[in-house]
């Protein structure tokens, strides 16, 4: 089952508040890139954050699984915890990592 676009909304509107989001959509689920980081991954309907030692003990709680076969695991985040939300959304935007631009080969 892919994300639907109004789950992806909801969750956009739930995380806006922490900064610029845009979406990518890859085979039917999307990465949600906070401040040009790709932070949140959903598939079928679910939030996947990566299991950060940073985030871990906010995590703690938190179901873990994998966004689809052969991913490594990854915390299910509960986009709808406020609290949780303030405790991990802004760790997890300092410790991704803007992506680096690959140059395409000739």
């Amino acid at each position: 089952m892919a994300t639907s676009i109004e789950y992806l909304e909801y969750v956009s509107e739930r995380v806006e508040r922490f900064g610029a989001l845009r979406e990518k959509k890859m085979f039917g689920d999307y990465i949600l890139y906070l401040n040009e980081k790709p932070v949140f991954l959903i598939c079928d309907n679910t939030v996947y954050v990566k299991c950060l030692s940073a985030i871990a003990p906010a995590m703690q709680d938190s179901p873990i699984g994998a966004p689809y076969e052969g991913a490594k695991p990854h915390y299910i985040l509960d986009i709808d915890d406020s609290a949780l939300l303030d405790a991990v959304v802004p760790v997890l935007e300092c410790e991704t990592p803007v992506p680096v631009r690959r140059k395409k080969a000739k």
